[in-house]
């Protein structure tokens, strides 16, 4: 134990979980520090302890900027940290992952004798009820991404698949049904109405026998997808477009289960941990930033493959009510 520590021991204590101080408040390590001593002390696979790192420098970060010394701070701090977060944009599940690693932190240093825990009580934002659609922003995504690129855990071929199979998804919004019936024969080009060819992919949609329709591969989801059949090395036309790489499976084409939990786990690694939050998730994100930038009902049912545009008007409705809300068209 360091001497802060022992210091700290000796002249403070904790009475039914509350931290009561019985002489005057030593200086502090820096944030930095602490934070560095915290992940050292915690056994967590590689992702996970970039999530906390990443998200505790975020708080360190806001500390700064916001002028606060952590040794000031109070639960009202806290609170005010959580509503900066809300204030940036980013979703509930968002925020409530960068308030647990906070919680943690707090957690870990009362334990340490270090500061006492007046994140204990903080809540996170409510989160929506029910199924509404829930959709990632696009800086989740990339961060989903960046923690499967830097996960240690998975070997290099099974990291550029994890990748090229989460940009897929959620750049073009297939279902997991799709992504585990498609084949490599079903890369194709189309050439459209100026001359311009264009990388798609033919899928066997949902009640479907045949692949006849098929979704727009930007270079953004082409690229990763190259990659990985590069190193994938060689194989037919007619092997699935993603493969297991377990010895019991190796060469077979992954099932739906199989990819749900490859993309549940890229979310739970990057803090988006929620029941809520699954693989169709980031179906309901492609369509959502697809109508956020710009496409239209027609563009975003294309994509969706949605047998009806009442279908691609929820999303719609849920991501332009208050852009064309009809209220304000009523005067008297």
């Amino acid at each position: 134990m360091s001497e802060r520590a022992i210091a700290i021991r000796e002249n403070s204590e904790i009475v039914e979980g509350q931290w009561e101080e019985t002489a005057p408040a030593l200086a502090l390590p820096p944030v930095s520090e602490l934070i560095t001593r915290f992940l050292a002390s915690h056994d967590v696979r590689a992702s996970s302890r970039a999530t906390y790192e990443r998200t505790l420098r975020a708080f360190s970060s806001w500390l700064g900027e916001s002028g606060r010394r952590l040794v000031d701070m109070r639960r009202e701090d806290i609170l005010a940290y959580r509503d900066s977060l809300k204030s940036q944009g980013l979703s509930s599940y968002s925020v409530g992952s960068y308030l647990s690693a906070v919680k943690q932190l707090f957690s870990w240093l009362e334990a340490e004798r270090i500061y006492p825990n007046i994140a204990r009580d903080a809540k996170g934002p409510k989160r929506p009820r029910g199924h509404a659609r829930e959709y990632l922003t696009a800086g989740e995504l990339r961060t989903a991404v960046t923690t499967i690129e830097q996960d240690e855990q998975l070997s290099e071929l099974d990291r550029l698949r994890d990748t090229a199979l989460f940009h897929l998804v959620a750049r073009t919004g297939l279902r997991t049904i799709e992504a585990s019936r498609a084949r490599i024969k079903d890369i194709r080009r189309q050439v459209d109405g100026a001359g311009e060819r264009h990388a798609v992919l033919y899928l066997q949609g949902k009640g479907r026998d045949a692949a006849d329709e098929y979704v727009v591969l930007e270079p953004a989801a082409e690229r990763p997808l190259r990659a990985y059949l590069k190193a994938r090395g060689p194989v037919t036309d007619e092997a699935h477009l993603f493969a297991s790489s377990s010895p019991r499976n190796r060469g077979e084409g992954l099932s739906t289960r199989s990819i749900s939990r490859i993309l549940k786990r890229a979310l739970q690694a990057a803090g988006l941990d929620d029941r809520r939050l699954t693989a169709h998730s980031l179906r309901h994100s492609a369509i959502t930033l697809a109508i956020q930038g710009g496409a239209s009902l027609e563009q975003a049912q294309a994509m969706a493959r949605h047998a009806s545009p009442q279908t691609t008007m929820i999303y719609f409705h849920n991501a332009q009510r208050l852009e064309q809300a009809a209220e304000r068209f009523i005067k008297f």
